[in-house]
């Protein structure tokens, strides 16, 4: 057993796939181990919920092992496939509980997501907290864009792809949530003077998008 863990531990995405197909726990479980953090990262900055993350990436991982035949490495990296899975079913999950997160008064919500219960949970960090609520403010389309492209170092080719829109279309959204998270996080620094901060932040997502063209 233990020389069959670093046999797998050592395959490559497309080689652990082809194990997958023929019904291999092992590197079905070394697969999951490789990229469940990435797309519950994901899958979370686009919800804005911890629980409803993990039943994303838990529906995803599932999909995987039932249907890993409809991977094509020939035309897409494993984790692409893997994202755009992932991506769908956010997009699902909003469009049938009506969780779009833009509010059209961000500094009161804001305030009020900094009192409630959920609140805490989410990071011991306050900034994190803070970037992942301004995350949530932003229209679904916009966080989705700068999630993948910005969060998940996704090309803008390849986050066209996942979210099954144009290249210049995704620009376009880039465009606006960069604008958009400027604008939220700027109404922020009424509440704490954490400045500096968001200017690196935001300094490091408009830097990313010269490296991430295509």
């Amino acid at each position: 057993m233990a020389k069959r863990l670093t046999i797998v531990d050592r395959m490559t995405d497309e080689e652990l796939m082809k194990a997958v197909c023929d019904g291999d726990h092992t590197a079905y479980k070394t697969l999951i181990n490789s990229h469940v953090k990435s797309v519950g990262s994901c899958a979370y900055r686009i919800l804005g919920n911890k629980n409803d993350a993990a039943d994303i990436c838990q529906e995803t991982f599932l999909r995987v092992w039932l249907h890993p035949q409809t991977w094509n490495p020939k035309k897409s990296k494993l984790a692409t496939w893997l994202y755009k899975i992932a991506y769908n079913l956010c997009i699902d999950h909003l469009r049938k509980y009506k969780k779009d997160s833009y509010v059209a008064d961000p500094q009161k919500r804001f305030e009020e997501i900094l009192q409630s219960t959920d609140a805490e949970e989410i990071h011991s960090s306050i900034i994190h907290r803070r970037l992942n609520f301004s995350l949530k403010m932003l229209p679904e389309n916009q966080r989705s864009a700068l999630t993948l492209c910005h969060y998940s170092g996704f090309s803008n080719k390849e986050a066209a792809v996942i979210m099954n829109v144009s290249v210049r279309a995704l620009e376009s959204a880039l465009a606006r949530a960069r604008r958009s998270l400027k604008k939220i996080l700027s109404d922020q620094s009424g509440v704490n003077s954490d400045n500096g901060c968001w200017s690196k932040h935001l300094d490091q997502i408009n830097t990313k998008k010269h490296n991430h063209e295509y």
